[in-house]
């Protein structure tokens, strides 16, 4: 079976599940780390594409899709905003480009670094390979493309009926969640959750390398630098 890897932004870096003849986890330090693993599409839960004005019409198509798990898909900022290291200097550039201004939330703020990281790296050649993903989409597109009835946290910690859920839906459609490994990381590097999501990547890229995944928006708009925004599952 080709290789292909999902890959979710975690704590201590990115927790990458590549999906081939059988299952393996990877925690890589750097994105770099991921792209050197082998796979003919990797799958990552992390905005690719950043617009001039704040907002991506990728997002807001997704998230009148999950009813109340649309919360998990924030809007991405400008360019210009997630380009700043500094919290307030990146409010002031939003609020500029932003209709009707907005300021961003430190919980989007504190993954800006993970966004730079990916934007240094991706090209519009490299998206032949990389593809921006959102487990919950996936999980919706599992889910009969209904909304999950449970969230996967609560209180800021894993939610475990919303996780067992989860897991049930990756096993129905075919994800063999069953082989994979066990996972002995730190929870300071990686949650549970951070390899759930992970796990739904990979069934996203999976669908990609098929040709069968489904492209928010259908055409979707170029960047600055020429890359698509879209989310696919």
């Amino acid at each position: 079976m080709t290789p292909v890897i999902g890959v979710d932004g975690c704590r201590g870096g990115w927790i990458a599940v590549r999906w081939g003849d059988g299952l393996s986890h990877h925690f890589c330090r750097s994105f770099s780390e991921v792209l050197a693993l082998d796979a003919m599409v990797i799958a990552v839960d992390m905005p690719i594409g950043f617009p001039k004005q704040s907002g991506r019409v990728a997002e807001r198509e997704v998230r009148g899709l999950l009813g109340e798990r649309q919360s998990s898909v924030f809007s991405v900022p400008s360019r210009a905003a997630v380009m700043c290291t500094e919290y307030r200097a990146a409010c002031d550039i939003n609020l500029r480009h932003s209709n009707p201004p907005k300021k961003i939330a430190k919980q989007i703020f504190h993954i800006f670094p993970k966004m730079r990281e990916i934007d240094a790296l991706m090209t519009p050649q490299l998206q032949a390979r990389v593809f921006e993903v959102h487990p919950e989409l996936a999980f919706w597109a599992m889910n009969g493309k209904a909304p999950l009835c449970l969230p996967k946290k609560m209180g800021g910690r894993p939610h475990e009926p919303g996780l067992a859920l989860r897991r049930e839906l990756l096993s129905r459609n075919g994800f063999p969640l069953a082989s994979l490994p066990a996972a002995t990381y730190r929870a300071a590097d990686v949650g549970a959750d951070d390899l759930i999501d992970a796990c739904a990547c990979a069934w996203s890229a999976r669908r990609i390398s098929q040709g069968v995944a489904l492209r928010f928006p259908p055409s979707p708009p170029v960047d600055a630098r020429g890359l698509r925004m879209e989310i696919n599952a």
